[in-house]
């Protein structure tokens, strides 16, 4: 099963990396960035976060428990990301669960990936430069490198969000929740569901008047990929829905809310991507392990004090990982408390929307 065609991995400032085809085969140009889970490259693989994106696997072995479709964090199984690169992959997967091999899985996909490439050295020149863009070819004359530089990821929520509106329905419902979809995880619908939410899911682009007026309880807003502020449509719209519904943003949601309050956002030098990542709670002093997957963070000084409050900051860098907007009724979150794959220390956010549900409908009742 070994391929012994060699690929070329480019990078924007000239520098060559070599290694060994897998997966599909075609020339593709991405932002390279990398992560650092020891497990979860089927989750990785298939997160819409990763839209545009070459990644790198800092674990030195992927594809080793091999390839369960079920698992999948896309909706749709699709891969978004351009391309992959590892270390090593296993040919031969070991685990009962495994339906194919990690080889096999891009290919269906038509993902290329690189093999048997010095991934600590790549991830040490991002971490030194910060994300650098990089082409993926068999051919590297025919890499440009005034190309590779000029690429931009764009429209990264418009072609990761569902195009119409889709209702995951429970058989025991005690809430509806709306969810805007910005390159939604699976998990996230699996775990409003399990918290007794019927979840409608709205395209990137629905009007704010399609969920203020749908009965709903509460407003989700998803995960996804991207420049946040090159959305300007979704934040308009969620500004009309501030105070409308209880609001719960995670992710790219979490800087689309910040963004409609006022605030800005900027790019990380090389971003947070993995599960690893420490995070802690201002108010009590608690630190947690969180997985995260972006490349841009909330200013939390650029949101008047007066309208939001910073919760939790990342314990590595000090950068925003949660907002609260007590007379909004609305918080927020970078990270991702549904995990998958990663630790669920912070699963009870989910119980705080709940709580947060619960509250207004019970202020609604007096009225």
């Amino acid at each position: 099963m070994k391929n012994n065609k060699k690929a070329y991995i480019v990078l924007e400032d000239g520098q060559v990396f070599e290694g060994r085809l897998f997966g599909s085969e075609r020339d593709v140009i991405g932002e390279m960035v990398f992560t650092t889970g020891m497990t979860g490259y089927i989750e990785t693989l298939t997160d819409p976060g990763f839209y545009g994106q070459i990644i790198i696997q800092t674990f030195p072995l992927i594809g080793n428990y091999g390839v369960m479709p079920s698992d999948s964090e896309s909706t749709d199984d699709s891969i978004s990301a351009a391309g992959y690169v590892v270390r090593e992959k296993c040919d031969l997967p070991s685990n009962f669960r495994s339906e194919e091999d990690i080889d096999s899985f891009l290919k269906r996909k038509g993902i290329v990936g690189v093999y048997g490439v010095d991934t600590r050295l790549l991830t040490g020149i991002i971490r030194e430069k910060g994300v650098l863009n990089a082409m993926i070819c068999t051919d590297k004359t025919k890499a440009d490198l005034n190309t590779i530089a000029g690429f931009t990821v764009r429209d990264a929520i418009k072609n990761t969000s569902h195009s119409e509106k889709k209702v995951y329905g429970i058989s025991r419902r005690l809430y509806r929740v709306a969810l805007i979809d910005y390159g939604v995880k699976r998990s996230i619908i699996r775990m409003l569901n399990e918290h007794g939410c019927e979840v409608t899911i709205f395209p990137y682009d629905v009007k704010a008047e399609e969920i203020s007026g749908g009965c709903f309880d509460g407003l989700m807003l998803s995960n996804g990929p991207g420049d946040p502020k090159q959305n300007g449509y979704c934040i308009e719209q969620l500004r009309l829905l501030i105070g409308v519904l209880p609001i719960f943003g995670i992710c790219i949601g979490h800087q689309l809310l910040a963004l409609a309050f006022g605030g800005d956002t900027k790019k990380l030098k090389y971003g947070h991507r993995g599960e690893n990542q420490p995070v802690t709670n201002l108010e009590t002093g608690r630190t947690y392990i969180t997985s995260q997957n972006h490349g841009y963070v909330v200013d939390s000084d650029s949101i008047n004090k007066d309208v939001g409050r910073l919760s939790y900051i990342n314990a590595n860098d000090s950068t925003c990982e949660g907002m609260e907007y007590p007379g909004h009724k609305a918080f927020s979150v970078q990270f991702h408390p549904e995990a998958c794959g990663g630790p669920l220390d912070t699963e009870f956010l989910f119980d705080d929307f709940i709580e947060l549900i619960k509250k207004e409908a019970s202020v609604n009742a007096e009225e």
